[in-house]
């Protein structure tokens, strides 16, 4: 009886020490994390507003522009082709600052315009958005 005992107990031990290893995966990675990782997160284009006059933007189909301003709530915008990009105003929300930004939605080139309703002043560059990257 002893021995049965001893061997349920072995049989039990190496289940336990099998059973986790399996769900483990071998991964050295946090879990919850693998996929974010794997999935290749592509970072934001992030241009300085008052930097871009006369310049061209080139952004991908699956990416943001990120347009950094010193005061976000006071731009507006002016796409020449709605189709290839749709401005997001910049602002506050939830108690955090958030910078304007274009979200492509087509492969294409469009003339924007961004203006400062504080002084007037204005931006006037080319959005070229790309299939890729």
């Amino acid at each position: 009886m002893r021995s049965a005992t001893r061997g349920l107990t072995v049989i039990a031990i190496v289940g336990a020490l099998l059973g986790t290893s399996a769900c483990t995966g071998g991964s050295d990675e946090p879990s919850g994390q693998g996929s974010a990782s794997a999935a290749g997160v592509i970072a934001p284009v992030i241009v300085q507003l008052v930097d871009q006059d006369g310049r061209t933007i080139s952004v991908g189909l699956d990416n943001v522009v990120d347009l950094v301003a010193v005061d976000p709530n006071a731009w507006s915008a002016e796409i020449e082709d709605p189709s290839i990009a749709e401005y997001v105003p910049g602002g506050s929300r939830g108690g955090a600052s958030f910078n304007p930004g274009l979200q492509p939605l087509a492969v294409g080139s469009t003339d924007v315009t961004l203006t400062n309703r504080s002084d007037d002043s204005t931006v006037v560059f080319t959005l070229e958005v790309v299939a890729g990257p």
